[in-house]
């Protein structure tokens, strides 16, 4: 299995909210990295038209990427499109095989957006069958089942409200700045925000949201996780393994 991470979010930039300062570290250990994205941000807008965003979001993707030497992909499919169906899941599988990865990070299953939960869903097929050989692409199966990590919900809480529960801390306080480079790369998110949630706080939103995580872990700022540990996945934490316990913590520590 190649060195590599492969972080697969629903649209750019959910990669930057959620685990840059954990892809960072990563990085730093001599990880590859690669963002992923199923859409191409094409709603993501208040003044452009589909083509133009998707043009402006493709290259600030490409540049919050490179921050970390990092690549970035896109299965190039729809806002508020993505279905838990053989396109997507072929298309998934496809990267996922082409990349090899040996820890892939996603959304959590519950949050506010159903894109983010269905990108959830097909990356669990896509990791799950990562091995079968009668999937029927062109691309060979590999294994064993990639490492996979459910990143916080955005503001840490699901659609009803309910604050999610991790099992997984990593310290980020010395990736922060990084985390927040990457994502101020995404400078036409800002301004979609503040059309349509009325939200300026791009940013601060991002650190409030590190710095609550790192207070419950004990650390300055912290982004939380959930593995993935049903049948057929690894069982291991190798994100403790490979960053060490003074940087990553389990639900057991913080109790």
């Amino acid at each position: 299995m190649n060195k590599s991470i492969l972080a697969f979010f629903a649209h750019p930039d959910d990669a930057e909210i959620l685990c840059a300062g954990t892809l960072s570290l990563l990085q730093k250990a001599g990880y590859n990295i690669h963002i992923a994205t199923i859409a191409a941000g094409d709603k993501g807008t208040a003044s452009h038209s589909r083509e133009e965003i998707i043009r402006i979001r493709r290259t600030e993707a490409i540049k919050a990427a490179g921050i970390i030497g990092g690549s970035f992909h896109c299965l190039e499919l729809e806002d508020v499109f993505i279905f838990y169906q053989r396109e997507s899941i072929e298309k998934a599988s496809v990267l996922v095989r082409n990349i090899q990865p040996e820890i892939v990070f996603t959304h959590s299953p519950d949050d506010y957006m159903v894109d983010h939960e269905m990108t959830s869903k097909i990356l669990q097929t896509a990791c799950f069958t990562a091995g079968m050989k009668n999937l029927l692409i062109p691309e060979k199966p590999f294994g064993p089942v990639p490492y996979l990590y459910y990143t916080d919900a955005v503001e840490s809480k699901d659609k009803l409200g309910r604050r999610i529960d991790l099992s997984i801390w990593v310290d980020i306080s010395s990736a922060i700045d990084t985390k927040e480079k990457m994502l101020a790369a995404h400078a036409s998110q800002r301004d979609w925000l503040m059309a349509h949630h009325k939200v300026d706080e791009y940013l601060m939103a991002m650190k409030s949201v590190a710095r609550s995580r790192g207070e419950e872990s004990g650390f300055k700022y912290a982004e939380g996780f959930r593995q993935h540990l049903g049948h057929g996945f690894p069982q291991e934490n190798i994100l403790l393994e490979i960053l060490g316990k003074e940087t990553v913590k389990s639900i057991n520590q913080i109790k």
